[in-house]
């Protein structure tokens, strides 16, 4: 189990899962800044459980719960900040294009909705 993150920075994610990903988009609105776990040999990714043969970028809205991740097999990794402009022109589409999902703000028993990129640019431009 990945450690718990000290009490300053407990994580607003819970067990509701929508909750999780309207948080996402609610944060990364106000700071333009989404997060995920980089290492030298690239972005994590893991395969998803609710697709065969598509894989899974996790994203969090915050450094914090991105952090909580970083541990055990993740232990290569560090969060690192991609920019919100570079998220919705470079991230989305490319995602999109690779058939791959997004996994936003998954709890640290790493839980969480698998998104099509698209669903979160619609999300992001109705604002």
């Amino acid at each position: 189990m990945p450690p718990t993150p000290p009490a300053s920075t407990q994580s607003a994610l819970g067990p509701d899962e929508e909750a999780n990903y309207d948080l996402f988009i609610d944060e990364i609105r106000k700071t333009g800044k989404i997060w995920g776990l980089k290492s030298g040999d690239g972005w994590a990714v893991c395969p998803s459980l609710e697709f065969e043969q598509t894989d899974v970028f996790p994203f969090w809205s915050n450094q914090a719960d991105a952090e909580v991740h970083c541990s055990d097999d993740w232990s290569i990794y560090t969060p690192a900040i991609i920019e919100m402009e570079d998220f919705v022109e470079n991230w989305l589409p490319g995602m999109h294009e690779d058939e791959v999902m997004a996994g936003p703000n998954w709890d640290a028993d790493m839980s969480g909705l698998e998104v099509e990129p698209a669903d979160i640019a619609e999300r992001l431009a109705a604002s």
